[in-house]
Formats: C-alpha cells, structure tokens, sequence
C-alpha cells in the first residue's frame, strides 16, 4: 500500500519553518558562544544571562515546532515547556543586567525564574488535562500564558527607565528597539495562543513566531556583538575608587583616556571639569542631563558622548552621584564637621534625601556614611 504524501503546500510550510528554526538555532548558539566568551574575559552578569537566555531559547524553538507538540506527550514536553516559559523572566534579568548598571544579580531572582519553570511543569505534566474539573487547575494554565504579558511589560519599563540618563549612545538605541520589537512580538504570541486550541500554534502562526525571532535575534546580535569590550557588556570596575575618582581627574591628565584627544573636545572637558569641580554645579536640585547640556551650550548627544567616551561614565546619574558622594567623603572625614549630621552633609551634596545618599555612598565606598565616618575617626 503506497504512503500518502503530504500536499505540496504542506511540504513547502514544514520546509520553510524548519528553515526558519534551523537559522534562529545557529544564530542564538554563535551568540550565545560569543556572551559566554565575553563572560569569561569581562565577568559582567549581562553577558551570562544572556548566554543563559540563548541557551533557553533554543529550547523553546525545538520545543515550539508543530512536529514537536503532536508527537510529544504532555509529561515529555514538560521539561522543555518550562524552560520555555522560563525566558520570560529571565529576558527581564538579562535586561536588567543590561540596561541598569546598578543591577545586582541575587538569588531571588534564581527563585523568580524556578517558580516560572515549576509553574509551567506542573501545568504540561498534569494541570493541563483537569482545567475541565478543577478551576483552579484552568486558572494556572491562564496564569502560565499570561506570564510572557507580564515580564514582557517589565522587560519594557525596565529598558525605559532612566533612558535619558544613559550615556551610551548604542544601548540608547538597542532600549527602543527592546521596547518596540519585543513588546510586540511577546504581546502578538500571547494573544494567538490565547486564542489557539491547548495553545498550540498552526503550521503558518509557528512560522511566523519564527520569522519575528529570528528578525529580533538578528538585531540583538548585531546590537551586541559589534560593541567594543567597553561597550555594553562591560563588567564593573575592580574598585570602587576608580570610578570614585574619574570625574576628579584633572583635565591635564585627560590624554590617559585618550591618547590624541580632538582640542575641541580638550576645551570641552576642561569646561565640564571647572563647573563640576569649582562652580559645584552638582548640587543642583533635580540635575538632568539637559540642564547641564544647557548649561554647557551643547547638544545632549555632545555631552553624552563627552560624559562616556572622556570621563567614562555610563549613567549620567553615577557621573553626578561621584561627585557628590566625593564632596561627602570629604565633610564625613574632616575634624570640624565630626558633629554634622549626615543628612545635613547628603543635601548640601545635592542628595534629596538621605535614602539614595546612603544606596550611593555604599555602592561607592562599600561602607554606609555612619560607617565610612566612624571608620576613618578610628583611622585618625
């Protein structure tokens, strides 16, 4: 009895949808290669989670394959199933690590991303076949689809947060991007697996999933993988001190980060150096990079670029806060001042308040103000 054959049409869907997987595969593996590298040489958290999320991704795209969800029973899609899901929150921290260069890896984060998986396990192992007896059961299963929604909308307001302040030119453009394209592309694919039977894709809805994949991924990849070394994944300095003390470099010495410096941009920095250091302009209530680019007579995208590419900066908050918390060190140290409060010292530094004095002052020193005084009294 001869084998049925598969409509032509069919052939050509399953060939270009397999083509489509096979391209996101190799490309997320050469990414994922190169952020691993990158990890090993620059030790930031940024490059791991987004080798981690590479890795998770090709996953989900095995996972997600037609073939793949009609052949598999529900205990052995499982495991891929909560990976899958599981890159949602793990996007999230790989944006966070990304775009806030004060972001911490911590283990509570390791527990989002286990809770997300073990979520999703339970509901492909078992959960799924009692929606129709159990509300409860129907309502993880929604729960587990609406997650992507979720961490997509984080995803978003963490790439739009301090947007303004960020002094890195390309990682400005890759947060848009982030926001634009992948907002769209993870609130599309929830809605058509809301509305898909068991939330399985078609035949034409998987390989349109994959054509938006492989359009994102090739423009991360291109967004990360031709930044230099100092680029976006940048580990943080071996010291505090070091990025204590760049704003106090005197400008004589600026050639040491860059050895040809351009004489406009030499007079530039010489100018930002005396209305930080001598006119104080730090203290400034409510500081933004567009006052001070006012200020400078400059356009915002020269004075980003001076900020970053002179000083070495990548937040125009951390530029401020450095010399504010230097202006503190210096009051919290001195013998006449040993009865000021600290709150007196953080506002006439330019802190609003003395909650994000003492998250700067530590992420600075290693030591709260209280301490740092203390310390340096023992010292003397």
């Amino acid at each position: 009895m001869p084998i049925p054959l598969a409509p032509p049409a069919d052939l050509i869907a399953a060939t270009l949808d397999g083509a489509l997987r096979g391209g996101v595969v190799v490309l997320l593996g050469l990414l994922g290669a190169n952020l691993l590298r990158g990890a090993a040489i620059r030790r930031g958290s940024a490059a791991v989670l987004g080798a981690l999320l590479a890795l998770g991704l090709i996953v989900q795209v095995i996972s997600s394959a037609p073939l793949f969800e009609a052949g598999v029973s529900g205990l052995g899609q499982a495991p891929w199933v909560a990976v899958s899901v599981g890159n949602a929150p793990l996007f999230w921290l790989f944006a966070r690590a990304l775009f806030d260069d004060e972001f911490v890896l911590s283990p509570k984060h390791g527990l989002i991303w286990l809770a997300t998986a073990l979520l999703s396990f339970l509901n492909c192992a078992w959960l799924a076949g009692q929606t129709q007896h159990w509300p409860l059961a129907a309502a993880a299963v929604l729960l587990q689809r609406l997650l992507p929604l979720l961490f997509g909308a984080l995803i978003a307001l963490t790439a739009l947060r301090h947007w303004r302040g960020d002094l890195v030119e390309r990682r400005r453009r890759l947060r848009a991007f982030v926001v634009i394209a992948g907002g769209a592309y993870m609130a599309t694919m929830v809605a058509v697996r809301l509305q898909a039977p068991q939330g399985r894709l078609s035949g034409l809805s998987a390989s349109l999933d994959m054509a938006g994949l492989l359009l994102i991924t090739l423009v991360l990849a291109w967004g990360l993988l031709r930044l230099p070394v100092t680029g976006l994944l940048a580990a943080p300095p071996d010291s505090t001190e070091a990025a204590l003390e760049a704003p106090l470099t005197d400008a004589a010495s600026a050639p040491a980060v860059q050895e040809t410096p351009d004489a406009a941009e030499q007079a530039l920095l010489m100018r930002l150096q005396r209305l930080m250091l001598e006119e104080r302009f730090y203290r400034s209530e409510d500081l933004t990079l567009a006052r001070l680019a006012e200020r400078m007579q400059l356009p915002e995208y020269r004075l980003r670029r001076l900020i970053n590419q002179r000083l070495g900066q990548r937040n125009f908050s951390s530029f401020v806060n450095s010399y504010r918390v230097d202006e503190a060190r210096a009051a919290l140290t001195a013998p006449a001042r040993r009865s000021t409060a600290v709150l007196t010292i953080a506002l006439e530094a330019g802190f609003q308040s003395i909650g994000p004095f003492n998250r700067a002052f530590k992420a600075a020193t290693g030591l709260t103000p209280s301490e740092y005084r203390q310390q340096a009294q023992a010292d003397s």
